[in-house]
């Protein structure tokens, strides 16, 4: 037998404060930079956790945070932890109606509130009935705001103890709270566990999923209130990385910038961020020193080929696809090349690197059809994946969709997949996203990447729209570069896809648009085009 030993996520923070005490957090402030260690970060949570029980925060109490992704930021992911309390992090793009239902659905005691972003907080406040106290995350110069007695976030902690005093918990009670945009409805709010958390993190630091280790300087451009900012936070602080935060609306000329100077190994975002990032140098014409990357970490949506291969093959940067979601905590699967498949011949290692990769360590894996039946893994077959493992949700917080989504023990993901004999997962779509024709499927996402290698395209997103005769056809929605060589057309767009599909599987349109309208997240938001071209024929 083995002691008994609580996998507690402040167990993460200790560990960097005693291990890495000198070991730096830099956040862009501004025009400047503030930068800490870990030592410092460790009396300034111990701080806040005390703080926090001044105000009446207990065990179970949820804490929200509505912030950018800064130091600040990162205390709150560990202090209410540390007193038993849960860290519930705020998507900030919400609208207003599901921003005030998560909040009081969550039950948050306390809102920890970037400054800039108080009069988001300010427009809702009337609605929100479980908030006892507003904290603005600044110094006293930062506290305009109408905020009824709203308290300074600075002046909480210099008046706290630094006494470190970790409440009695169970690994398995919770730590962390996040809501997934739902596909229809309310968002619904997935749990973390203590445990799962610092499980995750200990898998996704390992070499064949997130590789991070203490030499490495680490910048998540994924938001922090995005599905535990992919665990980053986490992991980094266990093994003692150097974090680097990118602070309020970093653009691609400050990612580039921050890149440069803080000689960043790792960074992840969705694959927008990246795309964007693309066309700004290319646009630009700006020349940065990106040599110290060692990974660029994409997930969130399938990177196209071409983006994958202007990184490698333009910057000397490896895109390196990671998949998973808010149920997961996140990470399902992180894709890197097994052994045996080193000697594939160029083409197709990139076609592999453009795959969602091998499931995580612990994570079990099924393939299924629409009967609930096993698929072959063979690479052709597709089905839905399901998903069970440490990490991964069992329910809905005080939801009754749980019921559409956790069944006998599986996690039902909705995503549609192939996985081929070595483990590899393709995605091929959402459920929703797939296009229906005639009684046959399309994939939106192969279609997508297709259209995004022409070189004048800059993004596209391919919907569902009604037929008459074949229930969907495909509709592209295409975004032209500034500098396209020429004038894109329809048949341009056709002709350049269609050697690679059948003729049924070719749009019967292609629409072009200034803007592929995001999520909160930086994914396509295609609810929000196909309301738009509902009508189109």
């Amino acid at each position: 037998m083995t002691m008994h030993y609580e996998l507690l996520a402040n167990r993460i923070l200790e560990r960097a404060a005693i291990h890495f005490p000198n070991k730096e957090i830099a956040t862009r402030v501004g025009e400047c930079t503030h930068r800490y260690t870990y030592a410092e970060m460790f009396e300034r949570t111990s701080r806040l956790g005390n703080a926090l029980r001044e105000l009446g925060v207990g065990p179970g109490d949820r804490v929200g945070t509505f912030a950018w992704n800064t130091y600040r930021h990162l205390e709150a992911y560990f202090a209410p932890a540390t007193i038993g309390a849960v860290t519930h992090t705020i998507n900030i793009r919400l609208a207003p109606d599901d921003m005030a239902y998560i909040i009081n659905h969550a039950g948050d005691k306390v809102l920890l509130i970037d400054p800039d972003l108080a009069p988001l907080i300010e427009a809702i406040a009337d609605r929100l009935t479980s908030v006892q106290h507003f904290v603005i995350l600044g110094d006293s110069s930062e506290m305009a705001t109408s905020l009824s007695g709203a308290l300074c976030y600075e002046t909480l902690l210099a008046a706290a103890s630094p006494e470190y005093r970790p409440a009695d918990v169970d690994e398995y009670s919770t730590m962390g709270l996040c809501y997934t945009s739902a596909t229809t409805g309310l968002p619904k709010g997935v749990a973390y566990s203590h445990r799962a958390v610092y499980l995750h993190s200990m898998t996704a630091a390992t070499a064949d999923m997130l590789a991070v280790s203490e030499r490495d300087r680490i910048m998540a451009i994924v938001p922090m209130f995005h599905a535990n900012c992919w665990g980053f936070p986490y992991a980094a602080t266990m093994v003692g990385a150097s974090q680097i935060f990118p602070g309020v609306r970093p653009d691609p000329r400050v990612i580039c910038e921050m890149i440069e100077r803080e000689r960043v190994t790792i960074s992840a975002g969705v694959p927008t961020i990246w795309i964007g990032v693309l066309d700004y140098l290319q646009r630009s014409g700006a020349e940065y020193d990106l040599s110290s990357l060692r990974q660029v970490v994409s997930g969130g949506s399938a990177v196209p080929l071409a983006v994958l291969q202007a990184y490698r093959d333009q910057l000397g940067v490896e895109i390196v696809h990671a998949y998973g979601m808010t149920e997961a905590a996140p990470l399902i699967s992180v894709n890197r090349r097994r052994s045996w498949l080193d000697d594939l011949p160029d083409e197709q290692r990139l076609e592999l690197n453009a795959s969602q990769g091998v499931v995580a360590p612990g994570i079990d894996m099924k393939l299924a059809d629409e009967n609930g039946e096993d698929l072959a893994w063979d690479g052709e077959q597709r089905g839905e994946l399901w998903f069970r493992g440490p990490w991964v949700a069992d329910e809905y917080v005080d939801d009754e969709r749980s019921a559409e989504t956790f069944i006998d023990g599986w996690y039902h993901s909705g995503d549609i997949a192939t996985i081929d004999a070595n483990g590899y997962i393709q995605i091929v779509d959402r459920v929703k996203d797939m296009v229906k024709s005639g009684g046959e499927w399309i994939s939106s996402v192969d279609l997508e990447s297709a259209i995004m290698a022409h070189p004048d395209v800059l993004e596209a997103a391919v919907i569902a729209i009604p037929d008459a005769q074949w229930q969907e056809r495909p509709l592209a929605c295409v975004v032209a570069r500034s500098e396209a060589s020429g004038p894109l057309t329809r048949d341009t767009i056709l002709d350049f896809i269609r050697p690679d599909f059948a003729r049924w599987w070719l749009p019967d349109d292609v629409v072009f648009i200034d803007e592929i309208p995001k999520t909160s997240v930086g994914k396509f938001d295609k609810k929000v085009l196909r309301a738009r071209f509902e009508d189109h024929r």
